[in-house]
């Protein structure tokens, strides 16, 4: 039986039903001062919102030190009765204070902190004190970031532990690719370090609307999540619509995934922001519907994001 490993402990992959395969239920981050969102109550109240819209399995993939909660994201679990699946991991270097442990850490510590969080539970303090008191909610994926057409030298680092602790664990690897830049670097630098392509997620690859690209990338083995649903500053939703059944003429539907990636408490209906994190199964999902049919909708909801999730009996 393929399994992933949710907050709330192992759910058969099957019965994940429709995957929001990238959110942030919790985040704080020197990259967005001031935007950070970290209550427990308001977060409950959006997530009733994603239930409520149709999504079944929420992928949070905040990595270590940008707030992590893991007693409080089973918590919000329970209230919305959406399974949760948490990251481990480290995010692009920006995300990060020059002082910051992690970018100062031996290659053991990098290393250590993720098998921990995937095997024996969570940080209840998210790495930021110096000693750990596990949770018993465990991560189900690695994320690890890059940035603007670049890896750099600290997130070259990073990706050698998340991609050994992807080894050892069997679990999935997404990779925040910056504007959706360097991507085909992010899944060199996996493969330099035993994770293939099939195991990756690279997100934000719709912030770089590129069929000819995107259709390499899957070529590769890759997976990719168009994350930016409902946020119009970036493109129309129309222009994810149109990649999305570019991606089903070529027959390469099932490696891609959706999500819509709420990074700024202003984004939240429950800030008083939007468009809120069920824009996806609100509005996006009937217009995939309408244009696609329910085949394609289950497809990205839920056979593709399932597929990837499920943890390897042996590790790649």
């Amino acid at each position: 039986m393929s399994v992933v490993e949710t907050v709330l402990g192992p759910v058969a992959a099957a019965e994940l039903g429709e995957v929001d395969a990238h959110e942030h239920v919790f985040l704080r981050t020197p990259v967005n001062p001031g935007d950070e969102f970290l209550d427990t109550d308001r977060a409950a109240a959006e997530l009733l919102r994603v239930a409520a819209s149709g999504i079944r399995t929420v992928v949070d993939l905040t990595p270590v030190g940008l707030g992590r909660r893991p007693s409080q994201l089973a918590e919000v679990a329970r209230a919305s009765a959406l399974h949760i699946v948490a990251a481990t991991g480290y995010h692009r270097s920006a995300h990060y204070p020059a002082a910051h442990w992690a970018r100062h850490a031996d290659d053991a510590t990098l290393l250590g902190v993720l098998v921990d969080d995937l095997q024996v539970g969570m940080d209840s303090h998210d790495w930021d004190f110096p000693r750990p008191v596990p949770s018993p909610h465990k991560a189900g994926i690695i994320k690890l970031g890059a940035s603007y057409h670049r890896i750099d030298r600290h997130e070259e680092r990073w990706f050698a532990a998340g991609a050994a602790a992807a080894r050892q664990t069997g679990v999935a690897v997404a990779v925040h690719t910056e504007v959706g830049t360097a991507a085909h670097a992010a899944l060199d630098l996996l493969d330099k370090h035993g994770v293939p392509a099939g195991r990756a997620l690279l997100a934000h690859t719709d912030r770089n609307p590129d069929p000819e690209l995107h259709l390499d990338l899957i070529a590769r083995g890759a997976h990719l999540v168009y994350d930016t649903i409902g946020r119009i500053k970036y493109r129309p939703d129309s222009v994810v619509l149109d990649l999305i059944e570019r991606m089903a003429e070529a027959g390469k539907l099932g490696h891609v995934c959706l999500g819509t990636d709420v990074g700024r408490k202003s984004s939240l209906i429950a800030y008083g922001g939007g468009p809120g994190m069920d824009v996806l199964g609100r509005d996006f999902v009937p217009r995939l519907r309408r244009r696609l049919g329910a085949a394609a909708v289950d497809t990205v909801l839920r056979h593709a994001p399932q597929a990837l999730l499920a943890k390897k009996t042996s590790a790649p």
